[in-house]
């Protein structure tokens, strides 16, 4: 009798962070975690829809809150994402009150990975002073904030073993580019987070190995 083929088991998927996580102005199938979910199964994955808790507006703190109210606890998600940092940099908060925010909810992410960092990914922060919200604003020192503050994401994330993507570049690439933004003009279109969802996607598949 021929082997039985292996069992398919789907690798359940939790999303952590603020609007960029929900994609503000989006469909809910245009969402960067909705997108790298799509495209890992497409490749042949078997990445779950995520489950998501983000709301446009939050900071690391109020993100922690967040999680701890939503009474979810489980502990067998195969795959946690996070991307939370640029309501604090809007708010002119301290980098040190981000490291700190920031290892908690590293350590929660975590946790909801059955203790396995290496199930845990994050992505930088997006360049919101190159939008055209920030028309007007000192863009040149938004940017030099939020350069700081994915330094301190990335060395955080390393400390940890987290997987830390950067999509920063690409943020600041969509400068001019108004398909790359929905009406608001300070959140981004389905097409340009799909250029965040597949540069996180050999990173995850890595990580699902």
């Amino acid at each position: 009798m021929p082997a039985a083929p292996p069992v398919s088991t789907p690798v359940p998927y939790l999303a952590l962070g603020d609007s960029y996580t929900i994609g503000e102005g989006a469909q809910p199938t245009d969402r960067w975690p909705m997108q790298l979910a799509a495209l890992d199964r497409l490749g042949g994955g078997r990445l779950t829809d995520p489950d998501i808790i983000a709301r446009t507006g939050w900071t690391t703190a109020e993100l922690q809150g967040a999680i701890a109210a939503s009474g979810n606890h489980r502990t067998d998600y195969g795959l946690v994402s996070l991307l939370i940092g640029v309501n604090n940099q809007y708010r002119g908060q301290p980098l040190e009150t981000y490291r700190t925010e920031l290892r908690q909810l590293l350590a929660t992410a975590i946790a909801y990975a059955g203790g396995s960092s290496g199930r845990v990914v994050m992505l930088s922060i997006p360049d919101w002073g190159q939008t055209p919200f920030a028309n007007g604003r000192d863009q040149n020192q938004i940017g030099l904030e939020i350069d700081a503050y994915n330094s301190v994401a990335q060395a955080e994330c390393q400390r940890l073993g987290v997987a830390f993507v950067p999509i920063t570049d690409l943020t600041r690439s969509a400068v001019g580019d108004a398909s790359q933004f929905v009406l608001d003009g300070l959140h981004y279109s389905g097409p340009h987070m799909a250029r965040w969802a597949m540069r996180a996607l050999p990173v995850v598949r890595g990580l699902l190995q």
